[in-house]
């Protein structure tokens, strides 16, 4: 359970950056359950730095119809005050570009909130394009519910 307690601490830590820590569900069940049960679909990789744990990067696969191949979707990725600047994100990204390639995926992609001005330069930096023609539309609670009815 020690990875399980580490991913939901930079769960935590990143729901405090994003000034959304009340939004923060689950529990060390869901985590454990979510990524590292047999049947888990999503998977985690934890950055160390001299044995210590600086950040994580939550990803799944999905799939794109129109390229007929899987992708790569980043759904957080973290990196600890103290550790960045270090390599940390830059690291895990390039681990994640080389499973991408390693797995035939089309693409590799995730979000970031349009105030986070540090993350954006970092991504424009990598190389990484914004895209603008999408809007993406969730539900959830009451409204889920109420769908699946």
């Amino acid at each position: 359970m020690g990875d399980t307690s580490t991913i939901l601490r930079f769960i935590r830590d990143l729901a405090i950056y994003e000034h959304a820590e009340d939004e923060v569900l689950t529990t060390p069940e869901h985590v454990h359950r979510t990524i590292f049960s047999p049947a888990a679909t999503a998977h985690a990789l934890i950055c160390e730095d001299a044995g210590e744990p600086v950040g994580m990067a939550v990803y799944f696969f999905n799939y794109s119809t129109w390229q007929g191949r899987n992708g790569i979707y980043l759904e957080d990725l973290y990196v600890d005050p103290a550790a960045r600047g270090k390599g940390a994100g830059k690291a895990m990204l390039k681990h994640l570009a080389r499973i991408a390639v390693e797995k035939d995926c089309g693409r590799f992609e995730w979000s970031v909130l349009d105030w986070n001005t540090p993350s954006i330069e970092f991504y424009d930096r990598l190389g990484a394009k914004p895209q603008t023609e999408w809007i993406r539309y969730r539900l959830t609670g009451q409204e889920l519910l109420d769908l699946a009815k």
